[in-house]
């Protein structure tokens, strides 16, 4: 366990990769979103004001999720650490920045609902949909998509070290030849209204859980993967 926390210790030695880069992603986003609504207020509309800026520190954890494989991989096994511990220690790490963006994301919908959106009816962090669960299932909803996009990012560096770099394009290429597919078929056979009353029926929550689910499964696929990755 001492050297699983190791592992953890050496992600955060540049905490600006799992800490800060994340947060001022998200500052930055909260910001000149705020402004664009206090625009929108001013000019005489109503809202409520609602905008994707609120993503934008969720995805800066897939490049997050590659650097902490791919520049310090390298560095653990000259250190005589084992996959395993690394493994663990790099996912405790993520979980830790996924926990913090989570506070984040509940604290500030708690504050949004109490502030009537700041005053101006403008909405980052409390999303209707999202917050619909209350402030604990926003928490687990952020956190599980903050897992989720690393371990997107974890498991594409762990198939480009082992197999490189031609068949990590091809798997991304199949999955947007599947999407591509998915799309034509609900449109083809005219269920879209269906796909999106069950997405609704599922819920924050519901959806994260299914999320939660394909995290644990990347993560199986990237330790197996990276068992034989050479560094």
């Amino acid at each position: 366990m001492n050297r699983t926390v190791n592992v953890v210790r050496m992600q955060l030695i540049n905490k600006q990769t799992f800490v800060w880069v994340p947060l001022l992603v998200l500052g930055a986003s909260f910001a000149m979103s705020i402004a664009i609504y206090a625009i929108l207020n001013s000019s005489g509309l109503e809202g409520p004001f609602y905008g994707g800026g609120s993503q934008a520190p969720l995805w800066v954890l897939l490049f997050v999720g590659i650097s902490s494989l791919t520049l310090t991989f390298p560095f653990s096994q000259a250190m005589s650490v084992t996959r395993r511990e690394f493994f663990l220690g790099t996912m405790l790490a993520a979980a830790m920045c996924a926990v913090l963006l989570a506070a984040v994301f509940a604290i500030g919908g708690l504050i949004e609902d109490a502030t009537n959106g700041w005053g101006i009816n403008g909405y980052f962090f409390a999303l209707d949909w999202v917050v619909e669960d209350g402030a604990l299932g926003a928490a687990f909803f952020y956190f599980v998509m903050a897992m989720l996009i690393f371990m997107l990012g974890f498991w594409s560096a762990t198939v480009y070290k082992r197999f490189g770099a031609l068949l990590l394009t091809l798997i991304w290429v199949g999955v947007g030849v599947l999407l591509l597919i998915a799309i034509w078929a609900i449109t083809r056979f005219e269920v879209w209204g269906d796909v999106i009353t069950a997405l609704v029926q599922l819920g924050a929550v519901g959806l994260a859980a299914w999320g939660l689910v394909l995290t644990v499964v990347l993560g199986a696929i990237s330790y197996a993967t990276l068992r034989r990755t050479v560094p």
